[in-house]
């Protein structure tokens, strides 16, 4: 529908116009269990808004996505449905100063994670919705002005199938058949949610007694499916809830404003979380039905205070439009890893950051379409793509140097003051910056202009030059940009210097043993403070990751690296070793065969699992896009070798041994690797202290069924075995990767073909359907891909829009052949939606990365690792 994608010209003049005073929104879900008939399966949604106008006699709109509207009155006069109501929009004529509308509608249940979502669990048949918004659903469930800043208090009531029991973001209470709740403070209409079904639910309470005397008690609970109730860890859940509510109120002095704390683990869900005031909604993977490592539950840990820090940065502070929508993602990103390291066990949590999500920056800022942190948010479809590594990962990062640029009690004492000011209303760029103008007594224009509003990455690299006596002369950091994104930035960076000790760290560990915080500016900036030191072996630029860059070493740095990375003692200096390594095999300056060399001397002795885990990821990435394609088949057998040697070496029962399990599975595929996995599913084959679990049994199906070795009886016999909703999933994407051409065939057109299958079974089916060992035999759907993804965009919603769009692309025929064919594609559909376009033109920048890569690789020769 042309009206479906609203533009932020659109909001504006809307926003100018109205105000609006409340909602009562009241929705009927008993027709969610039973038969339903043909067509989509509806619930009744009847919406009463209160708004003001400040133009009388002018004509405005409210927004809703539903397959039918029943009526519509304004003012107490009817209006006529099909005259008003275009699919997804209510035109409103002639509008008083004050306002009531009334909607009556029937909406449809969602699939595809938007809107109200209906989940059947296959395990007991019940029902579970919940509701997923952001940046635009809620006009899929009731009618509304859909933009961030038009806040209103809400009033929900639910009728539910007998039984059920319903939440949203205010207290609810039973009465007379009708679930009814509290009226919600003013917030936006993305953030408002319902839960509804037989969830499991637990309950606790945070309290806490403030210097003054006053008492704040806050209701908690959690939920998740019956069926996944005997793994539900809520003491966990609780306990990190707690800690992070005492560590924002310790340093937020602004109360948790929103009464209860719910906390919903729901089905086929598109995200990791959000943070629905009072009802937070997770995936259901936070969840662990078999054992998983550290690294797991630190990554829960992190999204639950990610979404806690939303309540004050995003619900309780809104960005007015989602130009800003940093105002709240960069922030959480940043208070997660913050609050993480400091109140929780997981106090090394700074290097998952510096490791795992300054990646995802780092590879989303060097995209075409990258774009600056405060992004140019042309409409609703700009707003859903930007839900990126720069809005996020970048954005945190660049915060994390704002703190070390203004200092710490600066910084949150400017959050301190920007939330009383701004406190249920709506903020720009400006608002905050000024606050921290105030707190820091910093230039926080300048400082904007280059971090906030320019792309692109910058590198750091260290020039070393020594005197006669083997001391430091001159020590300095040159800074580039590419050429695309020329602006230099000023850092706030720590340079340490690292050499070989004997200490507790044992002999020949290499540890810092001097270190100078500066600002860097412009092309090259020398560090006086070290001058005179002892020559190092390594020098680290960035050292403790205070700014965002790329790391570069000198010759000798990268000899040392070489030779000994896993004598780094230090985890976080290690983690920022191997990023910097990475990006230099991304930028096709260091061999892919070399990196995986690295991951196959050092990554056995690698302390943090969280690491461990990227490495692995890394390593598979590194073969699969940037190594020579003729030395694939070398690097296949020695990782796998390697993974097996690590497997079999790890202390018995402990999470690298399930860590180096789950890689060897990965990178299994020779006859030998392939009998180990059936003797481990078997029994006959053993590793000391690993268990191979439920979860663990699938990892080790995915590359038999990939190789042709667990064929569709084996993999019904298994879903047998766990039939839930996660073997249901396991086993469609394992029957998707069996090396077929039937099932190639069988797999694209349940996607490209049909809107059957739910947004989670679309996920498992595209990530079966490309291998990276089925090269030859997905090569047809190359030429297909290019046909189908315009109406494919046009028909489908956009999250499923964008999983085929970016899970289909041919990145496995990495040839300039596909290169060609995707630029013809771009060259001839300049029309097309521009975040479709946006979706193929990242795709083709990371092909052509990879062949980048692939010719760096082909230059090695036979590199160290070959």
């Amino acid at each position: 529908m042309p009206g479906e994608n609203l533009s932020r010209d659109e909001a504006r003049e809307r926003a100018a116009l109205l105000s609006v005073d409340g909602y009562e929104v009241s929705l009927d879900l008993r027709s969610a269990v039973g038969e339903s008939g043909d067509g989509p399966r509806t619930f009744r949604s009847v919406t009463t808004i209160r708004f003001r106008c400040a133009d009388p006699g002018a004509t405005g709109f409210a927004d809703l996505i539903a397959p039918s509207v029943t009526a519509v009155s304004l003012n107490g006069k009817d209006l006529d449905p099909s005259e008003v109501f275009d699919g997804s929009r209510i035109v409103l004529d002639d509008l008083a100063a004050d306002n009531e509308l009334m909607v009556d509608a029937q909406c449809a249940y969602s699939r595809t994670g938007e809107g109200l979502h209906r989940f059947v669990d296959p395990e007991d048949g019940e029902v579970y919705l919940y509701t997923q918004y952001e940046p635009a659903d809620s006009r899929r469930v009731f009618a509304n002005f859909e933009q961030p800043d038009l806040k209103a208090p809400f009033r929900f009531e639910v009728r539910a199938p007998e039984g059920w029991v319903v939440w949203s973001n205010g207290v609810g209470e039973l009465t007379d058949g009708v679930w009814r709740f509290a009226e919600t403070k003013p917030i936006s209409t993305y953030i408002t949610a319902v839960v509804a079904g037989p969830y499991h639910y637990v309950t606790d309470t945070y309290e806490r007694t403030f210097e003054d005397g006053t008492r704040l008690e806050i209701p908690l609970g959690a939920m998740c499916r019956k069926g996944l109730a005997p793994y539900f860890d809520s003491d966990d859940v609780f306990l990190i809830t707690k800690q992070g509510l005492d560590f924002f109120h310790d340093h937020f002095d602004y109360p948790y404003p929103f009464g209860k704390y719910d906390q919903a683990f729901v089905p086929e869900y598109n995200l990791g979380a959000m943070e629905n005031p009072g009802l937070v909604t997770f995936r259901e993977e936070f969840i662990f039905r078999g054992k998983v490592t550290r690294a797991s539950y630190e990554r829960r840990a992190n999204v639950i205070l990610h979404e806690m820090a939303h309540m004050w940065f995003g619900d309780l502070v809104t960005m007015v439009w989602w130009d800003d929508l940093w105002l709240k993602e960069s922030f959480a990103d940043f208070m997660g890893s913050f609050s993480m390291a400091e109140a929780t066990r997981f106090t090394n949590g700074w290097v998952t950051f510096a490791n795992n999500r300054k990646s995802w920056a780092y590879r989303a800022d060097q995209l075409p379409s990258t774009h600056p942190i405060t992004a140019d948010i042309r409409d609703l479809e700009d707003a859903k793509l930007n839900f990126d590594g720069i809005t996020y990962a970048k954005g945190a990062s660049v915060l994390k140097q704002l703190v070390a640029y203004v200092g710490r009690e600066a910084f949150l004492e400017g959050a301190r003051r920007y939330f009383k000011r701004n406190a249920y209303g709506n903020t720009k760029l400006g608002d905050l910056l000024s606050v921290l103008e105030e707190t820091s007594g910093r230039d926080m224009a300048s400082w904007s202009r280059a971090w906030l509003q320019t792309a692109g990455v910058n590198s750091l690299t260290p020039q070393v030059l020594l005197d006669s006596d083997g001391r430091i002369d001159e020590l300095a950091v040159v800074q580039e940009a590419a050429e695309s994104h020329p602006e230099l930035r000023p850092h706030r960076v720590a340079i340490g210097l690292y050499r070989r000790v004997d200490g507790e760290s044992g002999a020949g560990a290499l540890e810092r043993y001097a270190r100078a915080e500066v600002d860097v500016d412009g092309p090259r900036t020398v560090v006086a403070e070290l001058a005179g030191a002892e020559a190092p072996e390594l020098v680290l630029v960035n050292d403790d990751d205070l700014t965002y860059c790329k790391i570069r070493f000198d010759a000798g740095s990268l000899d040392t690296l070489r030779a000994g990375l896993g004598d780094v003692s230090d985890p976080l200096a290690r983690a920022l070793c191997w990023s910097a390594l990475w990006n230099l095999t991304r930028d096709a300056l260091l061999p892919a065969r070399d990196f995986v060399d690295l991951v196959l001397r050092f990554a056995g002795r690698e302390s943090d699992i969280g690491v461990l885990q990227m490495l692995h990821a890394w390593a598979n990435s590194a073969l699969t896009h940037y190594a020579a394609p003729e030395w694939r088949e070398t690097g296949d057998r020695l990782l796998a070798e390697g993974a097996l040697r690590e497997l079999r070496a790890a202390e018995a029962g402990s999470q690298h041994q399930l860590t180096w399990a789950r890689f060897f599975a990965s990178v299994a595929s020779s006859e030998g690797d392939l009998a180990v996995l059936r003797g481990l599913l078997a029994g006959t084959e053993k590793v000391d202290g690993l268990d191979v679990d439920q979860e663990l049994r699938w990892a080790f199906l995915e590359p038999l069924a990939t190789y042709g070795v667990a064929d569709e009886g084996v993999l019904a016999a298994e879903l047998a075995r766990d039939d839930t909703a996660s073997g249901k999933r396991h086993q469609v994407r394992c029957l998707a990767a069996r090396p077929s051409a039937a099932v190639k065939a069988q797999a694209w057109a349940s996607v490209v073909e049909s809107d059957v299958l739910s947004n989670a079974l679309v996920e498992a089916t595209i990530t079966g359907f490309s291998r990276p060992s089925q090269r030859e035999l997905v090569a047809p759907y190359a030429a297909k891909y290019f046909e189908v993804i315009e109406r494919v965009w046009a028909e489908r919603s956009i999250q499923i829009g964008m999983d085929v769009v970016r899970g289909l692309f041919p990145s496995l025929q990495d040839s300039q052949g596909t290169l060609d064919a995707t630029d013809a594609w771009l060259a001839a559909h300049k029309g097309a939606a521009p975040a479709l376009r946006r979706l193929v033109l990242e795709a083709r920048d990371d092909l052509a990365r990879g062949l980048r890569g692939q010719a760096c690789d082909a230059g090695a020769g036979t590199g160290a690792a070959g």
